[in-house]
C-alpha cells in the first residue's frame, strides 16, 4: 500500500467521542507522518506514484515550407509550454510526395533541436523506404536509411535540448547492432520503447529484394526487442509499458485476419506484441501515426476478443497540426488520459 493511500485510510476512520479540538490535532499529526513518511521512503528510493505527462506527435510537418513549417514551430511552442516531461515524433517527418534531400534532413534535425525537453524520433516510411519515387528525388532508400542513422540517433541520448537518457538495442543486442533507432528508457515505473515499424506496409514491398531482406532483417529486430521489453518490464516489475511506432498497423487486415500473412506488421504486432500484452495484463499504450486522424481507443483483439488492457492512440498529422499530450496517473482505474494540443 502506498503511503498516500495508508494516510487517506488513517484520515477517514470513524472517530467517535471526540472533540473538534481533538479532531483537528489528529489530524496534524497524521499530515506531519505522511511528511515524515514521505521523507524516509525517498531516501530508501521508494517513492509516491505521481502522475505525469509527455508530448505524441507525427506526420508533420508536412507540405511547402513556407506554409508548413511556421505552423509546425508555433506547435513545438505550444509544446514547450506545456512542459511535457518529454515527446516522442512517431515518424514522417515530411510528406511522401518531398525530397529525401539532406537539406530536408537538416532542416527536420533543426525543428528538433526546438524542442526545450528531450525529443524521441522513430523513422516512418516517408522519411526513407519511400525515396524510391521520383517525386522524393529517386534515392536509395537504404542509403537514406543509413543517413537517418547516422545524422539523427546518438548513443544513449535522445534529441531535443534537454536530451533523455536512454537505451538502444545496439548497445545491449550484439546480433542487432546497427538499430540504433530501436531505443527505450523508464519514467516513474513506466517503460516507454520505440520500435522501426513503418507504413507502406513495413517496407515488405516484391518490388525489390533488398527491400524484403531488409524487411526481414528488421522485423527480426522488432520481435527481439518486443520481447526484451516485456521480459524488462517482467523483471523490474514495471507498472505499465508504452511503445511507439509509425505505421498503422491495422491498414493490412483483411476480412478474416487481422494480420494476414502477407501483412508487414503479422510477425512483430499480431504474433509478439498483442499476445505478450495480454499475458502481462498491465496497461499497454501502442502510439502510431500513418492515418493522420486523432483516435484514442481500445482496438485490437485476440481471437475476436477485444484485449482490455491495450489501449492505442494514433496522433493527428498531414494538414492537421496538433499534438496529443499524454498523462500517466497509475493511482487511476484508467491510466492514460489525452488532450489535444494545437499550434
Amino acid at each position: 500500500m502506498s503511503v498516500k493511500n495508508l494516510f487517506k485510510m488513517l484520515i477517514n476512520l470513524p472517530i467517535q467521542h471526540q472533540s473538534e479540538g481533538m479532531f483537528k490535532r489528529s489530524t496534524l499529526f497524521l499530515k506531519r507522518l505522511l511528511t515524515i513518511l514521505t521523507l524516509a521512503t525517498a531516501g530508501a528510493g521508494v517513492c509516491i506514484a505521481q502522475s505525469f505527462s509527455f508530448v505524441a506527435l507525427g506526420d508533420m510537418p508536412y507540405g511547402n515550407q513556407n506554409q508548413t513549417y511556421l505552423s509546425y514551430r508555433n506547435l513545438i511552442e505550444t509544446i514547450n509550454r506545456s512542459q511535457p516531461k518529454f515527446s516522442i515524433h512517431v515518424g514522417d517527418f515530411k510528406s511522401g510526395s518531398s525530397l529525401c534531400s539532406d537539406r530536408e534532413f537538416a532542416e527536420q534535425l533543426k525543428h528538433f533541436a526546438m524542442f526545450d525537453a528531450g525529443v524521441v524520433y522513430t523513422p516512418g516510411d516517408n522519411d526513407w523506404t519511400d525515396c524510391y519515387r521520383l517525386n522524393n528525388g529517386g534515392y536509395d532508400p537504404l542509403e537514406r536509411l543509413r543517413m537517418i542513422r547516422q545524422d539523427f540517433f546518438k548513443p544513449e541520448v535522445s534529441l531535443g535540448k534537454s536530451p533523455l537518457r536512454l537505451v538502444s538495442q545496439s548497445q545491449i543486442h550484439s546480433d542487432f547492432d546497427e538499430y540504433v533507432e530501436n531505443q527505450r528508457w523508464v519514467m516513474d515505473e513506466v517503460l516507454f520503447v520505440t520500435l522501426h515499424i513503418v507504413g507502406s506496409n513495413n517496407n515488405f514491398e516484391s518490388r525489390d529484394v533488398e527491400a524484403i531482406k531488409e524487411f526481414f532483417e528488421r522485423d527480426t529486430a522488432n520481435i527481439a526487442w518486443i520481447r526484451s521489453a516485456f521480459e524488462l518490464a517482467q523483471q523490474n516489475k514495471y507498472k505499465a509499458i508504452v511503445f511507439a511506432f509509425q505505421a498503422d498497423v491495422s491498414i493490412s487486415r483483411s476480412m478474416w485476419e487481422d494480420f494476414p500473412s502477407w501483412s508487414g506488421f503479422r510477425n512483430s504486432i499480431g504474433q509478439t506484441l498483442l499476445p505478450l500484452a495480454k499475458d502481462w495484463a498491465k496497461p499497454v499504450m501502442l502510439i502510431h501515426g500513418d492515418g493522420h486522424k486523432y483516435h484514442f481507443d481500445q482496438p485490437f483483439k485476440l481471437k475476436g476478443a477485444v484485449i482490455p488492457n491495450v489501449t492505442r492512440l494514433e496522433v493527428p498529422g498531414a494538414s492537421d497540426v496538433r499534438a496529443v499530450k499524454v498523462t500517466i496517473d497509475l493511482e487511476k482505474e484508467k491510466v492514460f488520459s489525452t488532450e489535444l494540443l494545437k499550434p
